[in-house]
């Protein structure tokens, strides 16, 4: 059986202690009910940084590896490790989820219980799908993320569109997996195995990586999700609660840019620079078009799901510039994306718990009634652009200068997406932030709560530790920085395009 007292398996297991917990307690509890999963969520978060802290950097190996013979007869076994990138999103993912808990304590009225299990079942899937060694248990926990996902936006949404919002999120991604579900098979097939560092010594022929290639591309790219699979994410984000939107953009679109890292680019590096100038086309695509749309937004949501689209695929890039750079910026862009976007998602929450609406045109003049709150809603907007000192700016930075190596003419396309993102979220702040106070729509004003107060400190210590000290969070250590590389082209006639291995 698996290893209780391995500190990976405890922290995969921890979430379903508190459902285990919520599900014997009465409906009617409601108070205690929160008060168990606000404990869990930081037992949770605990035992995350004891894991970092029991980590090896100097270890060129996978770490708290426990193996568990599944289904002997077909070679299936439960496989759980991790190294220096599983490290951070896991990290990221028992923090966003202890916020979630906080944030939704007041707003949140209806089926509270169920409500609080659904994001400790998520927790689980997260966790175990970015520590899972084996690509058939990746799948089944990739794809249950799906279900607490679409009950959360189904039920708890704010708007009376998001029962048909929760539908075409989950039939889109779910759609989208199904070819990864099928070359999951034919690999198995092929190789007799789903273990995963098993796979990355497997050379598979060159046809064969283009077909599972995009495959596995089918399913990442609407996770991140990447023009034109992006339909289904603004939809999403108006619909959810404040809490479901943190987790779709602090979450569940890193497990896209995790699924390029983890498989498109160990298993098939030949397709993967086969196909590598359609990821940058479409890459710059989703950066100008989201830019430019987010300027055309009137709800609040939408303007921060836009701009989340148009982020993300600077992470695109980054992981299929084939260089030291492009990949560690994506890396580092991805964790202060969860951040950030996590951020803004709160603060736009802050407005809507007090007034129940998201139209800009209805804000104005926030700042001589709202101080404190404009004051963290700049420095979320800053680090949104990439201001200098800030997470977003150190990722930024990577992967221009790993695009540079490869294309100017990309590199500054994506520097021009820098620029809107720039004017939107400015024009944002001086939009709700500025000019004359509308009392004519609201006349009772509230800045930001203790619990607020709590919420968004913690995001500003992070955030500001990424952006001026990133060595704590680069890679983290030498199995990620060298043989991470190398087994993502392990086929010696492409090594030449590795500097510095």
């Amino acid at each position: 059986m698996l290893d209780l007292f391995n500190p990976l398996v405890t922290v995969s297991l921890c979430p379903l202690l508190g459902v285990f917990l919520l599900g014997i307690l009465p409906t009617t509890s409601i108070s205690l009910c929160r008060l168990i999963a606000l404990c869990n969520s930081c037992l949770t978060f605990i035992l995350s940084l004891l894991l970092w802290l029991c980590y090896n950097e100097n270890s060129v190996t996978m770490q708290f590896c426990v193996s568990y013979n599944w289904v002997h007869s077909l070679n299936l076994h439960y496989t759980m490790g991790i190294d220096g990138i599983s490290l951070f999103f896991i990290i990221l993912t028992t923090f966003l989820i202890l916020l979630c808990i906080l944030v939704s304590w007041e707003s949140i009225k209806i089926y509270v219980k169920e409500y609080l299990i659904s994001f400790l079942i998520l927790e689980f899937f997260f966790d175990s799908s970015i520590s899972v060694l084996d690509l058939f248990l990746f799948y089944l926990y990739f794809e249950s993320v799906l279900m607490p996902m679409f009950l959360i936006i189904g039920i708890w949404g704010s708007r009376s569109r998001k029962v048909r919002a929760a539908y075409q999120f989950f039939l889109y991604t779910l759609i989208g997996s199904l070819l990864m579900l099928v070359s999951l098979v034919a690999i198995y097939f092929i190789t007799g195995t789903t273990n995963i560092l098993v796979l990355n010594s497997f050379e598979f022929t060159e046809t064969q990586q283009v077909y599972f290639w995009l495959a596995f591309f089918a399913s990442f790219a609407v996770k991140i999700p990447m023009v034109p699979f992006h339909i289904w994410l603004p939809e999403a984000h108006a619909e959810a609660p404040t809490a479901g939107s943190v987790i779709l953009a602090g979450i569940l679109l890193k497990l896209g840019g995790y699924g390029f890292l983890r498989f498109s680019l160990p298993f098939f590096p030949i397709a993967s620079i086969y196909f590598s100038p359609l990821i940058f086309l479409l890459s710059i695509m989703a950066a100008l078009y989201a830019s430019l749309t987010t300027l055309r937004q009137i709800d609040l949501k939408k303007i921060i799901a836009y701009s989340s689209v148009a982020h993300m695929s600077f992470v695109t890039i980054g992981i299929f510039s084939f260089n030291h750079q492009g990949i560690e910026g994506s890396i580092l862009l991805m964790l202060s994306h969860g951040l950030v976007s996590s951020a803004l998602f709160l603060s736009v929450g802050v407005l809507y718990d007090r007034h129940k609406t998201r139209l800009i045109k209805y804000y104005s003049g926030l700042t001589q009634v709202m101080p404190i709150y404009m004051c963290y809603l700049l420095f979320f907007s800053f680090a949104n652009i990439g201001f200098p000192g800030t997470s977003s700016f150190v990722g930024e930075l990577l992967v221009i200068l790993g695009s540079f190596q490869l294309n100017i003419l990309m590199t500054l396309c994506i520097c021009i997406s820098i620029i809107l993102s720039a004017a939107y979220s400015i024009w944002l702040l001086n939009r709700i932030g500025f000019g004359t106070l509308r009392v004519d729509y609201f006349n009772n004003f509230q800045d930001i709560s203790r619990r607020e107060f709590w919420i968004f400190n913690p995001l500003i210590f992070i955030i500001l530790w990424m952006g001026i000290s990133p060595n704590f969070f680069s890679w983290y250590n030498a199995f990620t920085r060298k043989y991470f590389i190398r087994t993502i082209f392990k086929n010696i006639k492409f090594l030449c395009i590795i500097d510095d291995c």
